[in-house]
């Protein structure tokens, strides 16, 4: 995470922030056994799971690993009964809306984070 975002995060950032969730999944990329990019997520509500955060280390981009990584969650939530697989980015970052749209998702809504201070573009995508 901390190779990929600012500012970074200690591991008490996500232990209090997956505590309790129910169905967490982990995935990490790999090259050569190099870790490269990974996937969190959780279930929002019943029927719905949510792509909490991911990323690809800068050198490894444009490889295609973001989309493998989505693509193998929403297989995985998919096989788990859940209909709908959802992510958040903020308006300011444009290549992941650009790659959300690619991925055919839909934008279904906007809503304000008052921590972050920023708009964030709801995407989601059927599962059935």
């Amino acid at each position: 995470y901390n190779q990929v975002f600012k500012p970074e995060q200690d591991e008490a950032f996500f232990e209090r922030r997956l505590r309790d969730r129910i169905a967490t999944l982990v995935l990490v990329a790999r090259i050569e056994n190099v870790a490269v990019g990974f996937f969190i997520g959780f279930e929002l509500r019943p029927g719905v799971y949510f792509s909490w955060l991911s990323g690809v280390f800068p050198d490894a981009r444009r490889m295609g690993i973001a989309t493998q990584l989505l693509c193998a969650a929403a297989d995985w939530a998919k096989t788990e009964g859940y209909q709908t697989i959802r992510f958040e980015c903020t308006n300011k970052h444009r290549p992941m809306l650009h790659f959300g749209i690619a991925q055919e998702y839909s934008i279904v809504g906007i809503r304000y984070d008052s921590e972050l201070h920023e708009n964030m573009i709801i995407f989601e995508r059927s599962l059935v």
